[in-house]
């Protein structure tokens, strides 16, 4: 089995930065990266300590997203240099990993 070398890369924001729609436009459109899903967290809280959660009466719009790619390393290293006028430092994660490229 093949396997080719790539970066996977985490974005942590939330609803309410109203970043979600242009993150993956950014990221589909005009980065053209492999393997984007986005997940919405039921709980969560960042530097400030203000919980971010959904509870049985209310259903936040301010829950914590999750944004995930994976690209070649040359292709991540570029796009995470255009991220950063995006995302607050400190909000994006990534880490080497092997992708299955078949037979």
């Amino acid at each position: 089995m093949k396997q080719a070398e790539v970066t996977m890369v985490r974005v942590y924001i939330t609803e309410g930065d109203h970043q979600l729609r242009k993150l993956l436009d950014f990221l589909h459109n005009e980065e053209q990266v492999r393997g984007v899903t986005a997940f919405r967290g039921i709980a969560g809280f960042g530097r400030s300590g203000r919980a971010h959660e959904a509870s049985l009466l209310d259903i936040s719009m301010d829950l914590p997203l999750v944004i995930e790619f994976f690209d070649s390393p040359d292709r991540v290293e570029k796009v995470l240099q255009d991220l950063n006028q995006w995302v607050e430092p400190g909000y994006v994660v990534s880490w080497p990993a092997q992708v299955n490229m078949g037979e």
